[in-house]
């Protein structure tokens, strides 16, 4: 199918219908918790040509393409990102004259999140009636308890108590991060933590001073909670001056309020309102310095300011606040936004290359185009994108919170800031000035603290600005009218227009409330600036911020619920809903470091200090990874240096792994080694101490060997040592053999004899028997000295006395083998 004007000629009825129930095969494709209500079947994506089941569920609007079958991000938007809707028709009069079996249908949808999708249904099937209606009920809940937030619950993103949060953001703005706040301080206010100029009040505690401030406040320590009381009736709903910020420095503050009520003709005053402000500003590094100067920052342009005097707000005189300086920063009010961002988001349609007609900017101009037009469309783009003024609406605002950063940090003064209400344009101001000043707020945790103390804790209507219901009895009234697009250019004659041109009528998502504004997604564009200019000094990436922005406008949370504090804790609403920070949380986590969320480049060592960009620097651009990233996909990867630049971390760091892994390994070789090298010395020390005892046995042989020798006796030692033969020495035919039995004891535990060991020897003489008839005569043959040839020569006989004395020469054996033979007995050979 080429270009848009192929629609034209689509026979619709060759496309057969394809017969499901309702959720038939989406429920891999489904959240936790989400149904489907109403579905349509071959549906065709007409920005990108794609054909596929379209579902309209409790949460979102899902596009699951048909092959393959997969979930299209550019069709599947959350319920609460719809801005508005309408049911569509070709502006084309060769369409008009095609049969009404042969026209297509088509649905618009226009989000938040800068995209304009179009669907094309097929003709007399009724799927866009039921989509339209579907859509005509689940975006416009009757009351809160009907958002997916409440219906899908806390899960595994369970939430804590943000008010504990915000004590421990205020504990450490005063100083005393090292105190930590208890479950019960919130219940009972006994958090009355403070330093040497300033203090956290409870006077709010109940909400019943302002119902859209936190239960607690920073004020200046001087002033008690009645004088807090009487100043906050003069100004606009009681959003008195507060701080939100000081420097642990100078002791210079940001603080925060809202109009005062001077009204236009009896200029009022309040003594109360006079005596606080002078407090913020009062001297706290040096009493003999002079007084610092006192900037009030009003966000609107003086005559708005004018404007609402006559309605009895205004602005101060400076002639009223001592050592003071007004100064008006010109900033449009929600409705200058609001208007702003469906101009820009009607460019990007026009001249991005996926635009919800199918058709490129460069078809569209006919094919004669450089980068996306001719000269002419080229001078007609910037034009027109310089005339949704949004870039001039961020420039503004990031130039503000830059003055404000400026003063504190140079002049060490302290800036009162307001605007109309105080929580739209001072949020902006005072949370990016902070961002600014202080390096924790550029972290994870502190751009969560930040966000909750200045955003949600003071009650920037989050409700009201994305047109949710604020509470479980409101509804949003439908407005079943045509609207205008303010500023669709039908350049092409197949361009769906959401103009008066339309067939059908358009229903609004977020104008069915006048108060519906960008104003916290412009604050997310300024951050994204700054992230652009200061690559280094945030931990976050411009990856963080889409899905930080896509989280809250998709309202699958419960954190930017509600208008206040005092709202989400009435109603429960973080016991009853997940929590966004813990999802982020949670997708970090699962990239071990490495995850597109973190900055690869965040030096927190190199911008420590407050960052402060001098005016020329304050020059905005589009913000690619969210204003592009549905008309222009190809362009809107600006985070691929970062990608890059993420693996090679990711690389160095598993080579980091593995060499710490390899440098164990080379320690435990190195203990092995010196194990074995110690086992082998205590082998060298247990084999020298055996050789000892061997030459100690040898010696213990050799002397017994002579022992035994000497009393006439041959002996033969064994190689194992353990038994000796010894044979008397006879004559050469008659002879008295006998054996011995040597046993060594006394040996240690380790088989090492000591030097005292005694060395037995048992001796046992075996008679065998004389030789011949007679024995005693070969016996007297044998060892009588005195016989000789000549015959016996024995005196009186005493041959006869042989048998008694070989009886005892056996008794001289038997104590012999009871004997203990040393060395130092025998001597050493």
């Amino acid at each position: 199918m080429e270009g848009a004007g192929s629609w034209d000629a689509l026979e619709w009825t060759k496309i057969e219908p394809v017969s499901r129930s309702i959720s038939h095969g989406m429920e891999d494709f489904l959240l936790e918790a989400e149904e489907v209500i109403a579905q349509g079947n071959g549906v065709v994506l007409v920005n990108t040509d794609k054909a596929g089941i379209l579902s309209v569920t409790n949460f979102r609007l899902l596009f699951v393409s048909e092959v393959p079958r997969m979930v299209i991000p550019l069709g599947t938007i959350p319920l609460a990102t719809i801005d508005r809707f309408s049911k569509q028709a070709p502006k084309n009069p060769s369409a008009q004259r095609q049969s009404d079996r042969t026209v297509c249908r088509f649905l618009q949808v226009i989000g938040k999140d800068m995209r304009i999708i179009v669907f094309g249904f097929r003709p007399r099937t009724k799927q866009r009636r039921l989509v339209f209606d579907a859509l005509l009920r689940c975006t416009r809940p009757a009351q809160l308890w009907d958002l997916y937030a409440f219906t899908c619950g806390p899960s595994k993103f369970k939430n804590t108590e943000p008010r504990m949060r915000l004590l421990n953001e205020y504990f450490r703005i005063l100083g005393k991060a090292s105190v930590h706040p208890l479950s019960h301080m919130v219940e009972d206010g006994s958090f009355s933590v403070s330093n040497k100029w300033w203090r956290i009040s409870a006077v709010n505690s109940s909400y019943t001073m302002c119902s859209t401030y936190p239960f607690a406040l920073i004020i200046p320590k001087c002033i008690s909670d009645d004088e807090i009381r009487l100043a906050s009736s003069f100004r606009a709903r009681c959003r008195l001056p507060v701080i939100s910020w000081c420097h642990p420095g100078t002791g210079a503050v940001i603080a925060r309020s809202s109009q005062p009520l001077v009204g236009l003709v009896v200029n009022t005053r309040s003594n109360a309102d006079e005596k606080l402000v002078a407090a913020l500003c009062s001297e706290v590094s040096d009493e003999l310095k002079p007084r610092r100067k006192f900037y009030i920052a009003d966000a609107r342009p003086r005559k708005n300011a004018l404007a609402n005097s006559a309605m009895g707000g205004g602005s101060e005189s400076s002639s009223n606040y001592f050592q003071s300086e007004v100064v008006f920063f010109g900033i449009d009010n929600i409705h200058a936004m609001r208007d702003s961002l469906s101009r820009l988001r009607d460019y990007l349609d026009t001249h991005g290359t996926t635009s919800s007609d199918g058709m490129s900017s460069f078809l569209r101009n006919g094919g004669w185009t450089w980068g996306g037009g001719n000269l002419s469309s080229m001078s007609a783009s910037v034009s027109n994108l310089e005339d949704s003024g949004w870039l001039i609406h961020v420039q503004s605002v990031l130039a503000g919170s830059a003055w404000i950063a400026a003063r504190v940090a140079l002049e060490s003064a302290s800036v009162l800031v307001h605007c109309s209400d105080g929580w739209d344009r001072t949020t902006q101001l005072v949370s990016l000035a902070s961002l600014l000043l202080d390096p924790y707020y550029r972290t994870f945790k502190g751009f969560q603290a930040l966000v909750e103390k200045d955003w949600l804790a003071f009650g920037h209507p989050f409700s009201e600005r994305t047109g949710l219901p604020n509470s479980p009895r409101s509804s949003v009234t439908p407005e079943m009218s045509r609207q205008s697009s303010s500023g669709n250019v039908a350049t092409s004659p197949m361009r769906i227009s959401s103009g008066s041109g339309s067939t059908s009528s358009s229903v609004s998502h977020s104008q069915t409330s006048s108060n519906v504004s960008p104003i916290f997604l412009q604050w997310v564009d300024c951050v994204s600036q700054l992230l652009r200019m200061y690559p280094c000094a945030f931990e976050f990436s411009s990856t963080f911020l889409v899905d930080f922005l896509d989280c809250v406008l998709s309202c699958r949370f419960g954190n930017f619920l509600c208008n206040s504090e005092k709202e989400r804790h009435q109603f429960g609403v973080f016991d009853a809903c997940g929590c966004m920070w813990m999802y982020l949380a949670g997708l970090r986590a699962s990239g071990d470091g490495f995850h597109e969320h973190s900055n690869p480049f965040y030096d927190p060592d190199k911008h420590a200090c407050p960052l402060l960009p001098p005016a020329a620097a304050l020059a905005p651009t589009l913000w690619p990874q969210f204003h592009l990233r549905w008309s222009c996909p190809s362009e809107a990867h600006a985070g691929e240096l970062e990608a890059q630049v993420r693996i090679l971390n990711k690389r160095y760091a598993d080579i980091g792994k593995a060499r710490s892994r390899a440098e164990e390994k080379v320690s435990d070789l190195r203990s092995s080694v010196e194990s074995l090298t110690a086992e082998l010395q205590r082998e060298k020390q247990r084999s020298n101490s055996a050789m000892v005892m061997a030459k100690r046995a040898c010696r213990e042989s050799l002397a017994m060997k002579r022992a035994v020798q000497s009393l006439g006796c041959r002996v033969q030692f064994s190689n194992s040592g353990g038994t000796v033969d010894a044979e008397s020495i006879l004559s050469e035919t008659r002879h008295l053999s006998g054996k011995a039995f040597i046993t060594r004891d006394s040996s240690d535990s380790e088989g090492q004899q000591s030097d005292k060991a005694d060395f037995s020897v048992s001796i046992s003489a075996i008679e065998d028997g004389f030789l011949g008839d007679n024995p005693l005569s070969e016996v007297c043959e044998s060892l009588c000295p005195f016989r000789t040839r000549d015959g016996c020569k024995w005196p009186d006989a005493g041959c006869a006395q042989l048998d008694s004395q070989f009886v005892g020469l056996k008794a001289n054996f038997d104590a012999f083998d009871r004997l203990s033979i040393y060395d130092c007995y025998f001597g050493s050979q």
